[in-house]
């Protein structure tokens, strides 16, 4: 997540660009001139279609993105180009061709059901003049891009020859090009980084009816080899997502919850460009996608992901991971500005914790009890030895880090280099600050930014000193 965060990935979109317009309203009688209902309309709205999904999830995922498609000379390209300003995407080259339609779909719906959709389109080739243009203008900015991503709806723009000069073009300068294909003919994609069909559309293409493993390896690897690309991948909707690359690796499915696929695979193309952009490995790119995925079929209609709700998603399923658990500064202030927006109390307590015992976790757990989300802050072994003496800590930071966030009352483990974590302190800004009842009495550092200040009592008898003590004198075995 971090390398994404850090890249914010340049990335080019080609391919074809609608307009989806909804109608809605209700129905509560049929009309007397024929058998079909009558709508009594509420309200419209327009959002962009087509490759327009896989944009507006590139730039909530953080990308900068370059459009290139072609319109027709119309008032609803004159529309799509608003849409795309509005959402900051860069329009590198939007061709207008004379006599070609601007792809609107519009969708009527009542009592939250589509009664019927109406397209208004042109689905012939772009012209050879478009198809050079976009190929002149994509040539001179090519350097600048991380990634480039085809989206073909089958609508002209990605015609045969222009496509396969895209890719011909994005190889030679060593730029991935991702595909969400369209068809049966995959052959246009010929030489592509990777495509993204899913099982239905992989069956398709290979001739391959995909019922198990083995014929799902069989139609992976056809793709693969007779498409001539880097990797396949096959999208399983509810299975996860197939992987082919020496071998074949399915990496299963993480939703919970699922209430609607629309615009699922767009999400998944989207999450693979800026993952691969950013250097993720293939592996690495899919679980990111699956994630990204995960998040979305949990929304209602086509809907974009976040990089904040990636992480705090991934946080919510890795109750077992436990590195995931430890943030550097960084990243603890971006987790913390994201969980105040959502209201969530947050507490904060610091310390040592060289010898983990039935005392910390006793005085966590108390501290965890007072909110939320409780942050702990460990001292670095540098400062350790600093307050405590050369022949401490007993174990090490990368030991201590783990052992706390282990604990399923710590939610995350942030360590600090100075003898105090005030600095930290300053990053949280945390509601209630705990600390151990020996401070009564006592300044408490960063009681003067905190909330409230809440002290603890520890359990008798339980302490690192009485343990290593107790080590020294030959009491323990």
């Amino acid at each position: 997540m971090d390398k994404i965060r850090d890249k914010k990935p340049h990335i080019a979109v080609i391919g074809d660009l609608m307009i989806d317009h909804y109608i809605w309203g209700q129905c509560e009688r049929i009309s007397p001139e024929a058998p079909v209902q009558v709508v009594e309309v509420k309200k419209e709205s327009s959002v962009l279609g087509g490759a327009g999904n896989v944009i507006n999830n590139l730039i909530s995922l953080d990308a900068s993105v370059s459009v290139y498609t072609v319109l027709g000379n119309d008032d609803n390209a004159a529309y799509v180009e608003g849409l795309l300003n509005s959402v900051n995407a860069t329009c590198e080259t939007i061709i207008k061709q004379d006599h070609r339609i601007t792809s609107k779909k519009s969708r009527i719906i009542a009592s939250n059901q589509q009664i019927i959709r109406f397209d208004d389109e042109s689905k012939d080739d772009i012209s050879l003049s478009a198809q050079s243009k976009l190929l002149e203008s994509l040539s001179k900015n090519i350097f600048s891009y991380d990634a480039i991503l085809l989206s073909d709806y089958g609508k002209g723009v990605l015609t045969t020859n222009l496509t396969q000069d895209i890719i011909q073009l994005a190889n030679a300068h060593n730029k991935p090009v991702l595909v969400d294909p369209k068809g049966s003919d995959y052959s246009k994609y010929k030489g592509a980084t990777l495509l993204t069909p899913n099982k239905k559309e992989a069956s398709l293409a290979t001739k391959i009816d995909i019922i198990d493993d083995a014929s799902l390896l069989q139609a992976g690897v056809k793709l693969k080899n007779e498409i001539a690309l880097e990797y396949a991948i096959i999208t399983l909707s509810e299975d996860g997502i197939a992987i082919f690359d020496d071998n074949m690796n399915i990496i299963p499915t993480i939703a919970r919850e699922v209430f609607d696929v629309t615009g699922a695979g767009d999400t998944v193309l989207a999450s693979l460009g800026v993952a691969i952009a950013s250097n993720l490995n293939i592996h690495e790119a899919c679980e990111f996608a699956n994630k990204a995925a995960a998040v979305v079929v949990a929304k209602v209609g086509s809907a974009t992901v976040t990089l904040n709700e990636i992480e705090e998603y991934e946080h919510s399923l890795n109750k077992g991971q436990i590195e995931s658990k430890i943030k550097d500064f960084k990243a603890i202030e971006r987790i913390v500005t994201r969980l105040k927006t959502q209201k969530r109390k947050i507490i904060f307590t610091n310390g040592c914790f060289d010898i983990l015992h039935r005392g910390h976790a006793t005085y966590l757990q108390k501290a965890k009890d007072q909110g939320d989300i409780l942050i702990v802050g460990v001292n670095s072994d540098e400062s350790i030895k600093r307050l405590k003496g050369e022949d401490r800590p007993i174990n090490n930071l990368e030991d201590r880090a783990y052992l706390l966030a282990a604990l399923e009352s710590i939610d995350f483990v942030v360590h600090f280099y100075e003898d105090t974590p005030y600095e930290l302190i300053k990053i949280i800004k945390p509601h209630i600050l705990v600390k151990g009842a020996d401070y009564k009495g006592k300044e408490v550092v960063g009681s003067d930014i905190a909330d409230e200040v809440q002290l603890i009592e520890f359990v008798d008898g339980k302490s690192t000193s009485s343990i290593i003590k107790k080590i020294s004198q030959g009491s323990i075995c």
